[in-house]
């Protein structure tokens, strides 16, 4: 069994500071402070799902990926959930976030505030066009997307819990129906 690593106490983080933690260690750094997330097998269900629509029709010097850092400032390497980046930099980490296109976040019990405000506010001013919002703690899952203002601001496009249809960054489709249901037959009582 292996001990639990013991992090440093520091009221603020940079990213300087990361270089202190084990490498091994999935973290987000948002407004100068660390996060360790831990998702749930139905939050991971989710994103792959996503990944999958938006990599449907994505074109080759792209490339769909999910949990990637993404380098903003000093106080800012957040990891989306979903992210659209530029093909060559696959073998990268951070990868640089003036290429990313699109950032899909899900929200979970505790990422509610830091996914709809922190993280909208750190992709916009980094430039990120397009930022997704899912949002599976309804009865039924949501879907919000904004896109980025001339002010570098989001702006919300579209809101919905039927079948999502966008052409940004490329024609997806999101059926939240479907998601739906799967996020209920995952979270069903066994039948056994």
């Amino acid at each position: 069994m292996t001990a639990a690593p013991i992090l440093p106490e520091r009221h603020e983080w940079t990213v300087d500071d990361l270089g202190e933690l084990p490498k091994d260690l999935p973290y987000e750094l948002i407004n100068g402070r660390l996060i360790v997330p831990s998702p749930t097998a139905v939050h991971q269900d989710l994103c792959v799902r996503l990944l999958l629509a938006v990599e449907v029709n994505c074109p080759p010097e792209h490339l769909v990926s999910f949990d990637l850092s993404m380098r903003v400032d000093r106080r800012n390497e957040p990891r989306p959930d979903v992210v659209v980046i530029r093909r060559k930099h696959a073998g990268q980490s951070p990868v640089p976030v003036e290429d990313a296109l699109l950032a899909v976040e899900v929200i979970s019990p505790t990422s509610t505030f830091r996914d709809m405000y922190d993280k909208a506010k750190v992709y916009a001013h980094a430039g990120i066009r397009s930022y997704w919002v899912v949002d599976p703690l309804q009865e039924r899952v949501t879907l919000t997307e904004y896109t980025l203002g001339a002010n570098r601001e989001y702006e919300q496009v579209a809101h919905t819990e039927d079948l999502f249809v966008t052409e940004r960054p490329w024609k997806v489709s999101v059926d939240l129906p479907a998601l739906t249901s799967r996020k209920n037959d995952l979270l069903a009582p066994d039948q056994e």
